[in-house]
């Protein structure tokens, strides 16, 4: 890697403070920590993996499901796409349809990335550049993907920097491939949008270990602490300080000037979404007030006094939410600014002067001043804020709800078609006054406020929480908090069953909490795919979600599991850039247990992770772009992903079409490569499954492997049947694809399976060693 020059504007270390320092970063190859050989992919551009992306998506059909057929992005437009009819600048809908996928792709993926740099160069700045890179004891292997992708073993912060310059040059190239008149082939624009993905969840990985070896994160806790989380877990009698994003550092700044005052007792400090994952991990006291959907909830019940925000999954109103309950504003990121005044040159107590008088919102990208700022502010307003809110008092709420006119708006304005009208009537005095519905949306709702917007009469999602409010004042539950890496120590101890077959599978569940029917079936699934001995990982949202339902025990599945990676344990990553430790966990596989080398190595790191591990990813609430950017990440790494039906609002789906033999031969390392016949596994790389019954069998399905040995592939094969008896009351379907001997179909089955099979005229088959490379692409 070339040496490179990086500028600091400021470095403050101690008493040390330096301007304009410039820094010569690079020349990390250093061939003498590696021990393996090097691949033929070092720093791969954006055309230099194709052949991979051709073969991943000779399989697996890109569905097109294209949301408009009218292109509008240049003057030639609107431009008709129906019925086959090209655009002026010549793409038809199937281009355009792929080439928004990219852009949305890219969209995602350049949020993780510029979150990447903010925190490396915070880190840089704050404790220079030589920060060394610790993932613990326990981790020899760090930075799997840095390893894969860059061919480099960074040993300090400062060593990332070179890498992310290299993912900001691809996302360069990326972005320039969506303007008018450059590619025309939607394959392409595919292979482009799996590049995106991968850029991203590289940019994930140099996040995470960024943050985790400055701010002293947990390095593969095996048994990571607990937290409180819900809506009643912060004290509103006491000033509430309320973070909201994904870049930790303000995070860092409030929870330091805390600690250092000695105010632990005296201020309450929580966050929604990722940062509450990430500042958990710094101090476990932090409340998690809960995912996404909590945000604007939360705000308007008038308990956070400061609201601190920096980038990503912020609401683009969240300044108008905080001034309807009198609560301040502190804005520290250029990427959401929202037209608040800059004060980075003022001194801590002038700005708390300023905001005690009456400003509204600042914005302070200084962050080793947000800390004091923000928690002085919200002691110096807190009593003069008691009792305001933005939801109504529980007896004016009669009469609202009474003044419902039943247009229906709400119900078709609700992008989970949840039935507030009905609710709305059920709960008119005229009918019994019955606000139990009320109550159930609200745990259902996902707090997106677009009801709000369409009623003509009231607020509907305050209408539930006022309904709800005896529930959210009292909810606390637990969450664990995010490991940070899985341990190469654990590798070594499930890396032959996974690979074999014996562990049935490692599902993931991550990403956004925009479910279609609430959260509470998320955690069911977690809970039954871990009583089946399944390794389940969380991370993001979800992870959140899991903590947010009790079962008949009153226990939460991190308390009924253990947090190892391991058969029957639930594990919580952390935070949205700790979903590469899921991806590296599977990286960590192909390397430990079966010495694919990583360096520069990609095809066949990758090639080994989508015919060997049984690991599928599911995002059920998907939600936000950064959601299909980590997605397609995966699906590149050989993963496969299971949405829930708003995954179709991305656009695409990769689907195997297991009625083409053709489509499943591959290449048989044992025979001299020959070319063999598999079964359709993983049958789709992209899938968005239209239920919570659908998902969960998916999943299962997703997990089997052509490598299964036949011990494995019965275990597969037990879970397959049973849990798609249990949700639809019959046998798949497709068994026959699936049961390659006698000997892999469940005991308790076999009889009756068997004489299924026979009817349809099965044949026993032996198990490959199966890739779609070449010999010669391969270093072992």
């Amino acid at each position: 890697m070339e040496s490179r020059n990086v500028r600091l504007d400021r470095l403050e270390k101690g008493g040390l403070q330096v301007e304009g320092l410039e820094l010569t970063v690079g020349d990390i190859e250093r061939e003498e920590l590696w021990d393996e050989p090097a691949g033929p992919y070092h720093l791969p551009g954006i055309k230099d993996l194709r052949r991979w992306d051709h073969l991943l998506l000779g399989r697996y059909d890109s569905s097109y499901e294209p949301t408009r057929d009218v292109c509008d992005l240049c003057t030639f437009g609107p431009c008709d796409l129906t019925d086959g009819k090209k655009s002026a600048c010549g793409l038809d809908i199937s281009g355009q349809t792929a080439r928004m996928n990219l852009l949305t792709t890219v969209m995602g993926a350049a949020a993780h990335l510029s979150h990447a740099r903010e925190i490396v160069e915070h880190v840089i700045e704050k404790f220079g550049p030589d920060v060394e890179i610790d993932m613990g004891s326990k981790n020899d292997v760090e930075a799997p993907m840095v390893r894969v992708i860059a061919g480099t073993i960074p040993e300090t912060v400062g060593d990332l920097l070179p890498v992310v310059e290299y993912c900001e040059e691809e996302m360069n190239h990326l972005t320039s491939a969506t303007s008018t008149m450059q590619e025309g082939s939607p394959l392409e624009f595919d292979s482009k949008s799996l590049h995106a993905g991968m850029m991203d969840n590289l940019a994930l990985e140099i996040a995470d270990i960024a943050q985790i070896s400055a701010f002293d994160m947990p390095r593969g806790d095996e048994d990571a602490p607990l937290a409180e989380i819900g809506m009643g877990t912060m004290d509103p009698e006491k000033p509430v300080v309320l973070a909201i994003g994904h870049n930790v550092a303000p995070g860092t700044s409030i929870i330091d000037y805390m600690v250092e005052n000695g105010l632990e007792e005296e201020v309450e400090v929580g966050a929604v979404c990722c940062n509450a994952h990430d500042m958990t991990r710094i101090n476990p006291h932090v409340n998690v007030v809960g995912a996404l959907s909590k945000q604007v909830k939360y705000i308007r019940t008038g308990a956070p006094d400061v609201v601190v925000i920096d980038e990503q999954c912020i609401r683009a109103d969240v300044l108008e939410e905080c001034r309807k309950v009198g609560a301040r504003l502190v804005a520290c990121s250029g990427q959401a600014v929202h037209e608040l005044q800059d004060v980075s040159d003022r001194d801590p107590g002038d700005i708390v002067e300023m905001m005690v008088d009456g400003e509204d919102g600042v914005f302070l990208p200084e962050i080793e001043k947000v800390g004091e700022v923000a928690i002085e502010t919200a002691r110096s307003v807190y009593e003069d804020r008691l009792g305001r809110k933005a939801i109504p008092e529980v007896d004016e709420l009669q009469g609202i709800i009474d003044s419902c006119t039943e247009c229906g708006r709400c119900d078709r304005a609700c992008p989970e078609f949840l039935p507030i009208t009905d609710a709305m009537v059920d709960g008119m005095e005229e009918n019994g006054g019955d606000w139990s519905g009320l109550e159930e949306l609200w745990d259902r709702c996902v707090g997106c406020t677009r009801c709000d917007e369409v009623c003509p009469v009231m607020d509907p999602m305050s209408v539930q929480e006022t309904a709800s409010e005896h529930r959210w004042k009292t909810e606390r539950n637990v969450v664990r908090t995010g490991r940070g890496p899985i341990n190469d120590t654990e590798i070594r101890n499930v890396g032959a069953p996974i690979v074999l077959g014996e562990i049935p599978g490692v599902v993931a569940f991550v990403g956004c909490d925009n479910y279609p029917d609430g959260g509470r079936s998320v955690a069911e699934v977690i809970r039954d795919l871990a009583e089946r001995n399944y390794i389940v990982l969380t991370s993001g949202c979800s992870a959140m979600t899991a903590g947010d339902h009790t079962f008949e025990d009153g226990q939460t599945v991190y308390e009924m599991f253990d947090g190892r990676f391991d058969k029957g344990c639930v594990s919580n990553v952390g935070s949205c850039v700790a979903n590469a430790h899921i991806v590296d966990a599977a990286l960590k596989i192909a390397n430990l247990f079966a010495n694919v080398p990583l360096r520069d190595n990609f095809e066949e790191v990758s090639d080994y992770v989508l015919h060997r591990i049984g690991a599928v990813g599911v995002c059920w609430g998907v939600y936000h772009q950064k959601a299909l950017a980590i997605a397609n990440g995966a699906k590149r790494w050989g993963i496969p992903v299971v949405q829930g039906p708003h995954g179709v609002k991305f656009r695409r789906q990769e689907l195997g079409r297991p009625d083409l033999d053709e489509r499943w031969v591959v290449n048989d390392a044992n025979r001299d490569y020959e070319e063999v016949q598999i079964e359709p596994a993983p049958e789709h790389l992209g899938y968005s499954a239209e239920s919570i019954e659908e998902m969960a069998v998916m999943a299962v399905k997703l997990c089997m492997r052509p490598n299964d040995t036949r011990q494995g592939r019965m275990i597969k094969l037990t879970n397959y049947i049973d849990l798609y008896r249990k949700y639809f009351d019959e046998y798949p379907s497709d068994l026959a694809r699936f049961v390659r001997h006698e000997k892999e179909v469940p005991l308790t089955e076999r009889e009756e399976v068997m004489e299924v099979l026979e009817d349809r005229g099965w044949e026993p088959r032996e198990t490959p060693n199966p890739t779609m490379l070449r010999e010669e692409d391969r270093l072992i």
